[in-house]
């Protein structure tokens, strides 16, 4: 599930970049702003699954 996120997050963020240097603003602002918000919330997820694992155990 995570790596699906930041696959996307990646996908995203490469797009952004390609966008920029062809000089389309609003495009790469779009797909960085995308990039960000899947990384993000791929982080969050981890991190709360990393807490229910070790209550789980605990």
């Amino acid at each position: 599930m995570f790596g699906n996120l930041l696959y996307w997050a990646l996908i995203f963020l490469v797009i952004a970049i390609v966008a920029a240097i062809f000089g389309f603003g609003g495009v790469a602002g779009t797909a960085m702003e995308g990039a960000r918000i899947l990384f993000w919330v791929a982080i969050v997820l981890l991190i709360i699954s990393l807490v229910f694992g070790v209550l789980r155990r605990g």
